[in-house]
Formats: C-alpha cells, structure tokens, sequence
C-alpha cells in the first residue's frame, strides 16, 4: 500500500493541534478519478472543523481541505471525460491536505491553461460557493446591487469579481483602507470600513438598499443587514464566524419582503454538487479564460506549515487566498 503525506488534527483546538502525517493514499472508486495534490486553498470551513465545530460529513476523509489543484494519477472506473496527466481542480467533502486525494469526477474541472497550480487551488470552494449562494439562491440578478461582507477574504474577493462580471453593483466591508482599495480594484463601487462606518445608512444612501446580502459574520450582523436591504431583498448566510444568534426585525421582513436564507456545501448530495460544478464550468470558467476573474492569493505555505497558515488565515490579515503547497 503506497503512503502520503497528510495533515490530521490531533484533537479539536487551535492552529497548533493540525499535525503532519503519513497516511495510506486512497484509490479512485467507479466514477472518481485520484488526484496527486500540487497544491491546497485554506476555507474558513477547514477552520471551523479544526476547532471541532464542523465535523466532516459521513464517508469523508477525516483530513481538512475542500479544494485543491494537481494532475490526475488514475481513473475509476466508467470515468471518461479525463485523462492520466490532466491538470485540474477539485471541490471536495475533505482530504485536500494531502499528496493525494479522490473525488468523485463531476466534482473535478480542468485548470485553465494560463493559470499556475497554486492559483488554481483556491478557485473551487469559493467560486462554487458564491455561484450556489449569490446567483443560484439569491438569483443576483444585473443592475442588482450585492453586499458581500469581508470583502477581502477568499469568498469576498470572489463574490465582488462573479457579481460585477454579471453586471451587478457590489458594495464590500472591510477593515482597512488597503483592503478597501484592493476591493475597489477587484470591482466593489462602494466600500465600507465596518470599524468606523455604518454600513446599513451607507447602502440605503448610497444604493436604495441592497438586493443582495452575502454574509460570513452571523448574529452581530443581522440587525443591520435587515436595515441594509431593498425591498425584496435577499439575505443569505454562509457562515457565522461572530455568533450564530441575533435580533430579527420582524415587522421589517413582513413590510418589505425579505427573505432570509442559508446554505452549507459539503454536506450536499452529490448529484446536486455535480450540477452546480457544471454550471459554474458553463458560467464561470469562460470568465477565467478570458480574465474577466482572476484568483487572488494571498500567501503560500509549504504543507508542513500548516499550523502557519491556519494563524495568517485566523488573524484576518489576509487579501484572498491562503494556498498550501505540496512540492
């Protein structure tokens, strides 16, 4: 049996208890294909389970890690579309913090030509993510103007670049002026510190509200992303990193027709997983191959620094993706 390198979590806790280990390398079952790991993106998911609240779904590999890039080794059986050799992208339900992952083969995209292992590693968490929740959920549709907050975190940078490529109007918040100009550079017409400014009046001035709100905070948030929305206004959470309960408005939901919403990925059902994939391939990847999207990286630790890497993402310093290399 052929071993690999692997990062584990010795029990719940901080960045510290993540561990580099040999571990068997998987096989590629019907249907997947095995990917020899060039590298991996950090998700505030693969956080969230090191700390021992976001146990992997039931079947998958117990290592963190929902994306990666690399070329693939084998092919399962019944699996066409790829070949040995293939430079592609994977979303997974975990696994990706190794040398070598399997993964079911609609889950898997090629990477575009012009771009380089590292920056492929961070595209498919967040661009399936956003496409699932801002289009697909919400339906953000052109002229729409779409709130993301964390602007400069993987999912925010992602969110400003799809929205705007559609021809909606983003407003971002973030923490600082230099993240501020990065998202104004990415697409974002309107930036709010969230420090020193109120974002709600900011929007309803600015925008007659938002359509729609994508929010990772949670429960301290809540109250002013009510007030922050249009008529019809579309909330969707995808994380609650500050608190998971808040005060709802509900008179204010009632008399503009709001709608709060929710979404998690990994656990979804693998044909529905197999259809946004293929969809974020016809919406998205022509995007990327005419540059319309391009991945932002932040910084780029080898896979024995993980604990590094899992600090830098929980210091919140961070502009776009935090990629683990496996060379």
């Amino acid at each position: 049996m052929s071993m690999m390198r692997a990062i584990e979590i010795a029990e719940a806790g901080g960045p510290e208890v993540l561990r580099l280990v040999e571990r068997p390398a998987p096989q590629a079952g019907a249907g997947e294909v095995l990917i020899r790991v060039a590298a991996a993106g950090l998700n505030g998911a693969d956080l969230a389970q090191r700390r021992g609240v976001y146990p992997p779904p039931k079947g998958a590999s117990d290592i963190p890690g929902l994306e990666v890039s690399g070329t693939i080794e084998a092919l399962g059986e019944g699996v066409e579309n790829f070949a040995v050799g293939d430079r592609v992208v994977a979303l997974l339900a975990g696994g990706g913090y190794a040398s070598y992952c399997a993964v079911p083969a609609s889950q898997v995209l090629p990477l575009p030509v012009h771009l380089s292992f590292v920056e492929g590693a961070g595209l498919m968490e967040t661009i399936v993510t956003v496409w699932t929740n801002v289009f697909d959920i919400a339906g953000l549709a052109e002229g729409e103007t779409l709130l993301v907050h964390g602007g400069t975190s993987g999912i925010g940078t992602t969110a400003i670049q799809l929205a705007k490529a559609f021809g909606a109007r983003v407003a971002a918040t973030c923490g600082s002026e230099e993240k501020a100009e990065m998202c104004r550079k990415l697409g974002a017409e309107t930036t709010i510190n969230y420090r020193s400014e109120n974002f709600a009046s900011i929007l309803r001035e600015r925008h007659g509200g938002a359509n729609v709100v994508l929010d990772i905070v949670g429960g301290p948030y809540l109250e002013g992303n009510i007030r922050a929305m249009a008529p019809k206004g579309r909330l969707v959470f995808i994380a609650f990193n500050h608190g998971r309960m808040g005060q709802l408005d509900i008179a204010r939901v009632m008399m503009n027709g709001l709608t709060v919403t929710g979404s998690t990925l990994r656990s979804r059902p693998l044909a529905e997983k197999a259809r946004l994939v293929a969809e974020v391939r016809d919406k998205v990847w022509p995007l990327i191959r005419t540059d319309r999207f391009r991945p932002v990286i932040d910084q780029v630790f080898p896979l024995a620094h993980a604990t590094a890497a899992h600090q830098r993402m929980e210091s919140g310093a961070h502009i776009g993706k935090i990629i683990l290399t496996l060379e």
